[in-house]
């Protein structure tokens, strides 16, 4: 392993970048270190970079490891190479008083080498992109992340998914399912949408009529004191001011786990359900992209006012 304050320059895809600390430790428990992290994104981003492709991206950064402090950056921050695709979107409600924020939008190798060496362990993104062409914002995705509330987990999180597919697949959608890395799963599809307000109210509506039909294991509500050994079906995250943990992202856990694309046959059998890095660099040689329907036009259907009315 280098010596951790060894500056390595490397060349990837044409651009030369100085990567810094390859040996220093970020996930401690694990021994895992710089250089698999940036290895690891590496390997991942022939199906990664599709994900990201024209979605303002929010990190996490973890300079001093999992177990020390972190920080989101929305903003590009000072530094940031001339070649990387930056996009300028308005910032309401913004915490620190700015009207605008320069996102960063992954298109290229380069670019996710260099997150990486910022310590830029989990990549987050929104249900919409910013095609260069675009007039504004397209919404295409739907997503609904299943929060298990103590001692929940997983596990019901498989069952309550296996649910959700079949009311999404009632009204003609075409659902995946991925881990969250963490505790916690997402169910998304890919939609077309002219109100981007409207995948908000349907996911809503979906979320009520799972806790109608399973009331002792699903909440709707964001109390929290309501989610304990529950599944909070979180619809909220289709507000298109908030963001979610991109696949194949990694988490900033114990180990280095990853938000992991799976098959319907792996939730419907439940269990623990859990991957690292390695482990899913193996997965994608055997089954390649499972989240590859969600860019796939042929698969998108519409959301329209009147899948709401009964809200």
């Amino acid at each position: 392993m280098a010596d951790r304050s060894e500056k390595v320059v490397v060349e990837v895809e044409r651009r030369r970048l100085a990567l810094s600390n390859l040996g220093k430790v970020l996930y401690p428990a694990a021994g895992f270190h710089k250089a698999e992290i940036v290895d690891y994104y590496t390997r991942i981003s022939p199906v990664l970079l599709p994900h990201l492709a024209d979605r303002p991206l929010t990190v996490k950064r973890y300079p001093n490891g999992v177990d020390k402090s972190f920080f989101f950056e929305k903003n590009a921050p000072r530094g940031t190479p001339p070649w990387v695709r930056t996009v300028t979107l308005p910032a309401p409600g913004s915490t620190k008083n700015r009207e605008t924020i320069d996102y960063v939008v992954v298109e290229e190798l380069p670019t996710l080498v260099w997150l990486a060496n910022l310590a830029a362990l989990e990549l987050h993104v929104p249900q919409w992109r910013v095609p260069r062409r675009a007039r504004k914002p397209r919404t295409d995705t739907i997503v609904f992340d299943l929060d298990p509330g103590p001692p929940a987990t997983i596990a019901e999180c498989c069952e309550v998914a296996v649910a959700l597919r079949e009311l999404l697949e009632a009204d003609g959608f075409a659902p995946v399912p991925k881990t969250s890395g963490s505790k916690g799963m997402q169910v998304s599809a890919p939609i077309e949408v002219a109100d981007p307000e409207l995948p908000s109210r349907y996911a809503h509506l979906l979320a009520r009529r799972l806790e109608q039909a399973m009331p002792k294991l699903v909440v709707s509500r964001m109390a929290k004191d309501l989610r304990p050994r529950k599944i909070f079906v979180d619809w909220s995250q289709n507000n298109p001011a908030k963001t979610t943990v991109a696949p194949y992202s990694l988490r900033a856990k114990d180990a280095p786990t990853v938000s992991t694309p799976l098959t319907w046959d792996e939730v419907a059998a439940g269990g623990g359900i859990s991957f690292t890095a390695g482990e899913v660099l193996e997965r994608v040689e055997e089954f390649g992209d499972l989240w590859a329907p969600v860019l796939d036009d042929g698969l998108r259907h519409r959301i329209t006012g009147s899948m709401v009315t009964d809200e």
